[in-house]
């Protein structure tokens, strides 16, 4: 009688690899008996922490203040010192549990608002003041809170909140628009109650600009082509305008002056964890605009994001404009 194995199975009771050379072949079950693949849950799928995040624009982090900041759940305590530095701190007194966040920001030193333990930039613990003179903390050294490594840069506040040894050599994203004359930039920063993912598949998705068609008129999407890579997607699209009314300064922001129907190309790519998007009209070489976005979760179930979005705008040809 012929035996019927799944793939996995070595061995069974009729037979071993060492069976009679006379003995039946068995059969490989077809697809239907074969277990189904696992396939990861994309939206139950959290970030990768080893990247660089935006977690507040640079001038809501205000000279000795403290500012209030997630990612993924977990609170940090941002704060500005007397030197112009940022810090970023676990969002907790390693006393009493209090939100740094809440505390005092003396110099460089961020003090607890509850019973004044004062912490450096690195989250380890400079003062306890009720202590006796003389305390050594280093004697009896009582924890500390993490410190993230921070950086500024466009005008945002970025943290590192993964493998801190990893900082280093992991890149910010390279903006050369940004600190280009030749473009004015715009900065977006507002929550947005969705997995992360889902805004990722929104831009890359360019047939949803029938939602925008009260600014842009009705737009004719065609995709041009797409690739992929280990860690980056991208596409392209032609844009042409097919009928409605167009808003004046969308024509503007497309390098089309007034009124004018010229096709666009739009290239979206998704290299992890940012996206760009840049548009070029048909007959150009260089981007009437380009956008960098990120989408950084908030809660721990990571179903909240917080998007920081900065559009560079190429200064049209006319003074003031």
């Amino acid at each position: 009688m012929t035996e019927t194995l799944s793939a996995t199975e070595g061995t069974t009771a009729a037979g071993s690899a060492g069976e009679h050379p006379d003995a039946p072949e068995r059969v490989r079950p077809d697809a239907s008996e074969r277990q189904p693949e696992v396939v990861a849950d994309l939206r139950r799928t959290g970030i990768n922490p080893d990247f660089w995040y935006p977690v507040a624009v640079s001038s809501s982090v205000r000279k000795s203040k403290t500012f209030p900041a997630r990612f993924a759940g977990d609170r940090i305590a941002l704060y500005r010192g007397e030197s112009g530095t940022v810090y970023a701190l676990e969002d907790r007194c390693a006393h009493r549990q209090v939100p740094l966040s809440m505390g005092v920001v003396e110099g460089d030193v961020l003090r607890c608002c509850y019973h004044a333990w004062a912490y450096r930039g690195n989250g380890r613990i400079s003062q306890i003041p009720y202590l006796p003179k003389g305390t050594d903390l280093k004697a009896r050294p009582p924890r500390g809170v993490r410190a993230y490594p921070v950086r500024e840069a466009y005008g945002l506040v970025f943290v590192f909140p993964g493998d801190p040894a990893k900082a280093d050599t992991t890149p910010l994203p390279d903006l050369p628009e940004y600190a280009s004359g030749r473009h004015k930039t715009m900065t977006f920063s507002r929550t947005v109650k969705c997995h992360y993912s889902f805004m990722h598949e929104n831009l890359l998705d360019m047939n949803h600009q029938f939602l925008h068609r009260g600014i842009l008129g009705k737009i004719q999407p065609r995709l041009l082509g797409y690739e992929s890579g280990p860690q980056s997607v991208s596409a392209r699209y032609l844009f042409t305008h097919a009928g409605g009314k167009q808003d004046r300064g969308a024509g503007l922001l497309a390098g089309e002056g007034f009124g004018g129907n010229s096709p666009d190309v739009i290239t979206i790519m998704t290299g992890y964890p940012y996206q760009t998007l840049q548009l070029v009209p048909e007959d150009g070489e260089l981007p009437q605009f380009s956008l960098w976005v990120a989408y950084v979760p908030e809660d721990a179930e990571q179903r909240t994001c917080h998007v920081y979005g900065l559009l560079m705008i190429a200064k049209p040809p006319i003074p003031g404009a």
